[in-house]
């Protein structure tokens, strides 16, 4: 539970802060998919610190299996309920914690 907290928190402290129009904080959580989240180069750059800081080598994370994503125009829920339909797996802190715990990536 520990790599948990402590891989949240890195992502939390290397993604900007994601708000609403109300400027209210949209927290990362264990399942939140870092595609919709952050930048591509953002989230890049941070999976190389990740790779740094945790010792796990990311040489194995194809990104062909994450991209592309779809990301929800703000005014799309006034008009349809309906969800987005991704054509991509989604990428998740929570998959970095159990990768940072395995020492390897265990995902693709």
């Amino acid at each position: 539970m520990a790599i948990d907290n402590t891989v949240l928190a890195f992502f939390r402290r290397e993604l900007s802060l994601m708000t609403t129009l109300t400027m209210k904080p949209i927290p990362i959580e264990m399942d939140t998919p870092l595609q919709g989240y952050a930048a591509a180069d953002e989230l890049g750059d941070a999976i190389e610190k990740y790779d740094e800081l945790f010792g796990v080598d990311v040489s194995d994370l194809d990104m062909v299996h994450y991209y592309p994503w779809k990301l929800e125009w703000f005014f799309r829920k006034w008009f349809t309920e309906e969800p987005i339909k991704q054509v991509s797996k989604p990428l998740t802190v929570r998959m970095f914690a159990e990768s940072a715990k395995a020492g390897k990536w265990l995902f693709d």
